[in-house]
C-alpha cells in the first residue's frame, strides 16, 4: 500500500521530481512544496503520514527545526530527512530533533522508498553503514574533532577548486571562463559540479558553505590564469 507523503526542499524542482517519482511508484504525494520554512505549516495542515524532508545544508543552525516543529505539533508524522552524506553529529542532531531517518541525497529512488516505508512503520530508517559510521565516531572519536572544510574540500578536483575560489570572489560565468582560459559553456559545467559535490542550489550557498566551514583557507595557493 502506497505511502500518503508530502515532499518539502528548499529547491522546487527537486521537490516536483522526487514528487513525480514517488507517484509512479504508487505513492500519495498530497504535496510537493518550497521552501521548507513555509512548508512546514502545509505538513501541519495535511497530515500525512510520512514527511520526506529535503535539506542543502544538515550542519547550519536550525537546519532540523522543522522537524522539530512537525514533531510537536503533529506527532504521528513521521519526518525522513533527504540531505548530503552527514557527520555522525549530523545524523544524531537529525534523530534528536525527532526524524524517523536519514537518506543521503544520491540514494536511489527504490532506496528512499524503503526509508518512507520503514519510516510509517515506526522503524528507524537510515542505512547500515550511515549508523556505523556514527558509532564507529562515537565510540572512537577521531584525535582531531571533524572537519567539515577538509572532507568538502576532498569531494572536488583541483579545477573545481579554482571554480569555487573564483565563486567565492564573486565571480560570474564569463569572468570565470576568461579567467581560467576555458568556454563559458565548460564553466558553467564547473560551477553546477561545484553545487551538486557541495549539495547547495546555488552560487551564493556555495561561497556562504565555502566561509562557514573555511574549506577555503584549506587551499593551497597555485598559478592562477588572470585577465
Amino acid at each position: 500500500m502506497g505511502v500518503r507523503l508530502v515532499v518539502v526542499d528548499e529547491h522546487r524542482l527537486l521537490a516536483e521530481a522526487l514528487a513525480s517519482a514517488l507517484k509512479l511508484r504508487g505513492h500519495r504525494v498530497l504535496a510537493a512544496a518550497a521552501p521548507v520554512a513555509g512548508a512546514v505549516d502545509l505538513v501541519i495542515g495535511r497530515a500525512p503520514e510520512v514527511c520526506l524532508l529535503g535539506t542543502a545544508a544538515p550542519a547550519a543552525p536550525g537546519a532540523f527545526e522543522p522537524v522539530v516543529r512537525i514533531r510537536r505539533e503533529r506527532p504521528q508524522v513521521a519526518v525522513v530527512v533527504l540531505g548530503p552524506v552527514p557527520s555522525p553529529r549530523g545524523i544524531a542532531a537529525a534523530f534528536a530533533a525527532g526524524a524517523a531517518g536519514y537518506v543521503r541525497h544520491d540514494e536511489r529512488i527504490e532506496g528512499v522508498e524503503r526509508a518512507l516505508l520503514k519510516a510509517r512503520a515506526g522503524e528507524a530508517a537510515v542505512a547500515p553503514q550511515l549508523l556505523q559510521g556514527a558509532f564507529a565516531e562515537l565510540l572512537h572519536p577521531s584525535a582531531r574533532p571533524d572537519d567539515e572544510g577538509q572532507r568538502l574540500l576532498r569531494l572536488l578536483t583541483r579545477r573545481e577548486v579554482e571554480v569555487l575560489v573564483r565563486v567565492a570572489e564573486g565571480e560570474d560565468t564569463r569572468l570565470i571562463a576568461v579567467g581560467m582560459g576555458i568556454a563559458p559553456s565548460t564553466a558553467r559545467t564547473h560551477v553546477q559540479r561545484v553545487l551538486m559535490k557541495l549539495g547547495v542550489g546555488s552560487r551564493l550557498e556555495a561561497a556562504a558553505l565555502a566561509a562557514r566551514t573555511g574549506l577555503l583557507d584549506r587551499v593551497v595557493p597555485g598559478p592562477r590564469n588572470t585577465l
